[in-house]
C-alpha cells in the first residue's frame, strides 16, 4: 500500500460516512504494530466504534490492546472531554462566586459548541510533543465523516485567528474563557498538520460516483488549509471475477468500473490504492489483518444452501407515516448508511401521493439535488447550509441588535459574531424554523451522521432547558424544539443502518441515545441489504448470509417496526428510480 511507504508520525483517515475509514485505520494500526511500531490509534469520531472494532471497551482513556502488542487506542468521547473542561473553568470560582452565577457558566457551557471546543482540545494535545503521545512512533486518527472532520480541521486556525483578534464579549463568554491559555498549544497543532514530514492524510473513498466527488471536494477543502499531503485508498471494489455469473453483481461492477474511470482530476493526481471487496465482516483482529493483503486464502463459509428472506419493505412505513396528513421525519444513522437516498425516496412517495413535502438536510456533506436529479409536484427541497445560515445570523443581529448601538459597539459585535460559537446559534435557528413548518406539512430530515446530530440535538436540549430555566413555575405555556423532537404524534425519527455488525451496534448506541434525550424512534430501516437482493455471486452470497444473523437482530431486539431495502442493480437516483425503491 502507498500510504504505507514511509508513514510520517501522524496519521489522518477520512471521508465520506460508511467508506471504511475506520476499518482501514484499525489495520493500518495493526499492521504498524506488528511491524514493531508503537502506535497510537485515536477516534475523533463523536460516534466513535473503535472499540466494537476490536471488541473492548476503549472510552475516553488511553487503553492498551491486549491482542496487538505496542498497540494503543483512545476514543476522544465528547461528553467526557466537554466535562473536564467544565471542571477547568467552573472549577476555580467554585465557592468563591455566588451560587447563582456560578449556575449561569454552567448553562453557557451545555451546548454544542463547548462540546465541540472541548474535543477539539483534547484532538490538539495529541499533536504535539506531549505526554500523551512522546512514547509513540505514531499516532493514527480515525476522524468523524467528512463535514464534522473539516470543522474539527479547520479549528486550530479559526480559533488561533480568533483568538489574535480578540474574542468579543457575548456569545462565547462561557467555553472562551479557557482558551486563552491554549493559544502555544492551538499555534503548535496548526503547525503539525501543515508540515507534510510529520502529518499524512488519507482520502478513504468507495467506487462511487457521489464518494469520490464528496473525496474531490474533501481534498480541495483541505488544501485549502494548508494540508497537502493527502493519499487516496478506494475500498471496498468488487472484483472482476464476481461478476460473471451474476446480474446483480455485472451491475455493481459495471456501475464501480464506470466511476473509476471517471474519477475527478483533482485525484487522479494523488497517490492512491484500491482495496478489494471482502467476503466478511471487518469485525475482530483476524478481519483486520486480512483487510490490506490478498483474500484468494481466505477460508469460504458454505453458502450452498439457499438464502431466503421475506422482510416488510419501505412501502409498509410510508403507509404509517402518510396516515397522519403532515409531520416531521427525520433519519438518523451512521454515515454511509444511505440515509440521503431513503429520505428521498420517502419524500417522492409522499409527494407522489398528494401530500405537501419539504425534504431539506443538515448534513455538511449531503447533496440531496444530486439524489434526486429533478423535481416533483408537491415537493421543495433545501439544506441548510452551515456558511449561509452564519452569514444570514450575521446580518439579522446587525440589523437589530446592532442598530442601536454606537460605532465602537457595532465594532464589537462584529468581532463577537466572527466567533466559531456562531455557527452553532445559526444552524439550530435554521433547525427550529424546519422543525415549525411540519405542523402542516410532510417536512422529511436527512440529517447529518450520528455523532454530528447528536451534537445538534444536544444544542436544542441546551435551548429547551434554557427556556425552561427563564420560565420557571410563571406557568407561561411554551413549546421547545426537543418537545416536538419527543412528541411521537409530531416526529417519526427512523435509525437506517446496514446489515454489519458495526453498523447495527452504532445504531443501537445511537436509539439509547435518543431514548435517554426523551426521544422513541418509531422505526428501523436496514439498506441495501444483500440477502434481500436474491444475489447469486459467491461473495455476495457470503456477504448476505453474515447478514441474516444482524436482520434478526433488528427485529427482534431493537425495532419496534422496520422495514428491509434491498441492494439494487440500478443506484437509486432519480425521481423514478426512487419511487420504484419506495415502493419495495
Amino acid at each position: 500500500m502507498e500510504f504505507l511507504e514511509q508513514p510520517p508520525r501522524f496519521l489522518f483517515f477520512t471521508g465520506k460516512g460508511g467508506v471504511g475509514k475506520t476499518s482501514i485505520a484499525c489495520a493500518t494500526s495493526i499492521q504498524l504494530a506488528e511491524a514493531g511500531k508503537r502506535v497510537l490509534l485515536v477516534s475523533t469520531d463523536p460516534a466513535s466504534n473503535v472499540g466494537q472494532v476490536f471488541g473492548i471497551t476503549i472510552g475516553n482513556h488511553i487503553t492498551a490492546i491486549p491482542s496487538v502488542p505496542r498497540l494503543a487506542a483512545l476514543e476522544i468521547d465528547p461528553q467526557a472531554a466537554v466535562q473536564v473542561y467544565r471542571d477547568r473553568i467552573v472549577g476555580p470560582v467554585r465557592g468563591v462566586l455566588p451560587e447563582s452565577v456560578v449556575k449561569s457558566i454552567e448553562e453557557q457551557l451545555s451546548g454544542a459548541c463547548t462540546t465541540e471546543i472541548a474535543a477539539f482540545d483534547e484532538f490538539t494535545a495529541l499533536l504535539i510533543d506531549s505526554t500523551l503521545t512522546q512514547e509513540y512512533d505514531h499516532v493514527v486518527f480515525d476522524t468523524a465523516p467528512t463535514g464534522h472532520t473539516i470543522r474539527l480541521l479547520q479549528l486550530p486556525g479559526a480559533w488561533s485567528g480568533f483568538l489574535e483578534e480578540g474574542k468579543g464579549d457575548a456569545s462565547c463568554l462561557g467555553p472562551l474563557a479557557g482558551l486563552e491559555k491554549q493559544r502555544e498549544q492551538y499555534k503548535a497543532a496548526v503547525d503539525a498538520l501543515a508540515d507534510g514530514n510529520r502529518t499524512r492524510l488519507i482520502l478513504v473513498a468507495r467506487a462511487q460516483q457521489a464518494t469520490l466527488r464528496e473525496a474531490a471536494r474533501t481534498h480541495e477543502e483541505l488544501v485549502a488549509i494548508g494540508l497537502r499531503q493527502q493519499y487516496l485508498v478506494i475500498n471496498g471494489i468488487l472484483p472482476q471475477i464476481e461478476a460473471a455469473s451474476d446480474p446483480l453483481a455485472a451491475a455493481i461492477y459495471e456501475r464501480e468500473q464506470i466511476a473509476l474511470k471517471d474519477i475527478p482530476d483533482v485525484l487522479k493526481l494523488l497517490p492512491s490504492d484500491r482495496v478489494m471487496l471482502k467476503p466478511f465482516n471487518l469485525v475482530g483482529l483476524d478481519a483486520l489483518r486480512h483487510l490490506l493483503v490478498d483474500t484468494s486464502s481466505i477460508p469460504h463459509v458454505n453458502v450452498d444452501v439457499p438464502i431466503e428472506l421475506a422482510e416488510p419493505g419501505l412501502s409498509e412505513l410510508v403507509d404509517g407515516i402518510a396516515e397522519d396528513g403532515h409531520g416531521l421525519v427525520m433519519l438518523m444513522g451512521k454515515g454511509g448508511v444511505g440515509k440521503t437516498t431513503l429520505a428521498a425516496a420517502i419524500a417522492v412517495e409522499l409527494a407522489h401521493r398528494g401530500l405537501p413535502v419539504h425534504l431539506t438536510t443538515s448534513d455538511p456533506a449531503a447533496h440531496l439535488t444530486e439524489t434526486l436529479s429533478g423535481s416533483l409536484d408537491n415537493l421543495t427541497v433545501s439544506r441548510i447550509d452551515p456558511h449561509v445560515e452564519t452569514e444570514r445570523y450575521r446580518q439579522h443581529v446587525m440589523k437589530t441588535k446592532g442598530a442601536s448601538l454606537d460605532a465602537e459597539g457595532r465594532a464589537v459585535l462584529e468581532e463577537d459574531l466572527r466567533s466559531p460559537c456562531t455557527e452553532e446559534i445559526a444552524v439550530f435557528q435554521a433547525f427550529s424554523h424546519i422543525i415549525r413548518e411540519a405542523g402542516k406539512k410532510f417536512v422529511v430530515m436527512d440529517t447529518a451522521p450520528t455523532g454530528h446530530t447528536l451534537l445538534l440535538l444536544d444544542a436544542t436540549g441546551a435551548y429547551h432547558r434554557e427556556v425552561g430555566r427563564q420560565t420557571g413555575n410563571k406557568g407561561m405555556q411554551y413549546t421547545t424544539p426537543m418537545m416536538r423532537l419527543q412528541d411521537e404524534k409530531q416526529t417519526k425519527v427512523l435509525i437506517v443502518t446496514l446489515a454489519e455488525t458495526t453498523p447495527v451496534l452504532e445504531a443501537g448506541k445511537l436509539q439509547d441515545d435518543l431514548r435517554r434525550a426523551g426521544i422513541e424512534p418509531w422505526a428501523w430501516v436496514v439498506n441495501t441489504s444483500v440477502a434481500a437482493a436474491s444475489a447469486k455471486s459467491r461473495l455476495l452470497r457470503q456477504r448476505a448470509a453474515n447478514e441474516i444473523r444482524e436482520i434478526i437482530a433488528v427485529a427482534t431486539q431493537y425495532a419496534q417496526r422496520y422495514a428491509v431495502v434491498p441492494l439494487l442493480k440500478d443506484e437509486p437516483v432519480g425521481v423514478n428510480r426512487l419511487l420504484r425503491l419506495s415502493a419495495g
